[in-house]
Formats: structure tokens, sequence, C-alpha cells
């Protein structure tokens, strides 16, 4: 479903040529859920960015549900769901329900298909009370549940979440982490995961990847990842391999 050849993305900054990331290859299955950790500035978020075709890779390739995310940009939307935990896609200033109208119409949804998916998402998500109330006026846990929603209205094969329970409360990472296992052992949807809080690792993922530098430090899953050392804490393996990619 997901699949990375010796993909790279270079930036020039100031006139130096700084590689965000560099020869990175791996594949995800679909119904996989894997995570993708790594520190501040090692890769994450330009690969997501590449992943979606909002940054074109300066060498390799890029696949995703069989498409060329930069060329095939608008067929890949119907394909993906996409939550960044500190950016919303909802309307701040509308009604949630009216944001999820909004949404049926850009990727045309049927609209009895529609009425379906949403009233079984928003029972499971416990929304029912705040679909009157504009997204400006929602907590952050409720907002991300509403990001959640809008993500899978049009029922994807992957979904791609950055940071999905930063600064959530516990009930509300708990709530948002069996909403998530559902989705992936029911619908079969692809999740790839990229998060600071290893307690959604370690609730969610069956398979970790580790990204320092640009570079793939890890891939394997949460077991193995462990067994590297098991008198540390997964904390302290990740921030390990982190070092280690560094040096």
């Amino acid at each position: 479903m997901i699949e990375l050849d010796r993909a790279g993305r270079s930036f020039k900054v100031k006139r130096a040529l700084v590689h965000a990331v560099r020869d990175l290859s791996f594949r995800v299955e679909p119904g996989e859920f894997v995570g993708y950790l790594g520190p501040n500035g090692a890769g994450k978020s330009t690969t997501i960015k590449m992943l979606c075709g909002i940054l074109t890779p300066t060498s390799g390739r890029v696949r995703v549900a069989g498409l060329d995310p930069s060329r095939r940009r608008t067929t890949l939307a119907r394909r993906i769901g996409v939550v960044f935990g500190q950016r919303t896609t909802l309307w701040w200033d509308l009604p949630l329900k009216d944001s999820f109208e909004l949404i049926r119409l850009l990727y045309k949804v049927d609209r009895k298909v529609f009425r379906e998916r949403l009233d079984e998402l928003v029972e499971t998500l416990d929304l029912a009370e705040f679909l009157r109330t504009p997204v400006r006026q929602l907590s952050l846990g409720q907002r991300m549940r509403g990001d959640l929603t809008a993500a899978l209205l049009h029922a994807p094969d992957v979904l791609v979440l950055d940071e999905p329970t930063i600064g959530l409360d516990v009930i509300s990472k708990n709530s948002i982490r069996a909403f998530l296992l559902r989705v992936n052992a029911e619908r079969g949807t692809t999740v790839l995961l990229t998060t600071h809080d290893l307690g959604d690792i370690e609730r969610l993922c069956r398979r970790v990847m580790v990204i320092d530098h640009g570079r793939l430090a890890f891939d394997g899953s949460l077991e193995q990842l462990m067994a590297t050392s098991p008198e540390e804490t997964i904390e302290e393996v990740v921030t390990r391999l982190y070092t280690r990619t560094g040096q």
C-alpha cells in the first residue's frame, strides 16, 4: 500500500544543501498498523508530505496505493485520509456538521453512503452532542475526534496520522486509540502513525520504524525493538537509536 525505494528529499537553506530524507526504502502492506518514530527534524514530516504529494522526492521513488503522489495528487486524495494533531482540516467558524457536509461535497461522496458513514462515526466517536457546535468552541479532544471523522468519511484505504493524541488527556487518548484499533481491525485500513507518545506505539503498533537524520535506523516488530536491549524501556531503546544514528 505504501512503497518508498531509495527516496530522498533535499532543500537549499542559505545556499547549503540539506538532506531531510536520504535513501529511504520501506514497504507497508495493506492492513498494517505501523509506528513511524523519530526526533524533531528526523524526516518524519518530510516523508508524510511526500506520501501525500505535497512534496516531490528529489531522488528515488514513492508510491501510495499504486499511485505516484506528486503526479496523481487529486486521485490519491480519494484513497488516503490524513490527520495532523496540531492542525485541523475542519472549518474553524462553522458547526462541525457543516464541515462534514463540505467534505462530502469535496470528495463527491454519495449522500446516502455519506449519511451511513457519518452516523457510524458519530456514534463510535461520541460526537452527536457537538455536531452543531462551531469548531473553534470544541475542546482539543472533541476536535481531534472531528478530524478523525473527517479523514474517514470517504472511506480511505490509507490513514496517515501525525501526532493524533498530542495534548490530549488520558481519557481522550484511550478513546482515540480504541477507535483506531477498531478502524484497522474491522475495515482493514492501513495506518501509518507518527508520534512522540510511546504509549501510542505500545497500544497500537505491531510494527515500528525509527528514522533519524533522514535514514531508517530500525524496522521491525515492537518485540524485536525491545529485544535489542531487554533491560531498557521502550523510550530508552528509541533514544539510543536516535543517538546511534546521529553519530
